[in-house]
């Protein structure tokens, strides 16, 4: 009996590890991988300058990445989101897609101590992996008070990782 399809998507602060955690699901799972960051990179990059410039073209990227991870889950194949999932509105969209695609999910929460993720972020600021963005310690805090950890009544399947 083939596996059910399964939708992965990701709950961590800004460098927090969560596309390190995305990589390794979609290998052991044989996954599709979607980064939300190359995406956002290769069709936004040069139009993105402010936070609000990343919230606007985030949801119009869902406009398009949402319709196709249901036909991919649809057809029998897991999918790894490599997006944020730090608000219970921003989680509510993820459950829109595996429920219409009568697909299975899993919630990773990556858990990493502010410090180990501001040196993260700094490393990443560093070496400017494809898809990356500079952050400030700032702008860490800044995102960071947007952040919503996952509730039990939301009722996700979840895997916790400690980085």
């Amino acid at each position: 009996m083939a596996a059910i399809p399964t939708l992965h998507f990701f709950c961590g602060k800004a460098g927090a590890g969560k596309t390190t955690v995305a990589q390794a699901v979609a290998q052991d799972t044989r996954a599709i991988l979607i980064s939300e960051d190359i995406w956002m990179a290769r069709l936004f990059g040069d139009q993105m300058s402010t936070f609000q410039d990343y919230i606007h073209f985030s949801r119009k990227m869902k406009t398009v990445v949402g319709p196709l991870v249901v036909d991919l889950l649809k057809a029998g194949q897991s999918v790894v989101l490599d997006f944020q999932a730090n608000t219970k509105a921003g989680r509510a969209w993820f459950r829109s897609l595996f429920e219409e695609a009568g697909a299975e999910h899993r919630l990773h929460v990556v858990n990493t101590p502010d410090t180990e993720c501001l040196a993260r972020i700094a490393r990443r600021n560093d070496e400017r992996p494809e898809g990356s963005h500079p952050l400030t310690e700032d702008d860490f805090h800044h995102i960071s008070s947007f952040f919503e950890a996952p509730e039990d009544s939301e009722c996700f399947v979840v895997t916790m990782h400690s980085m």
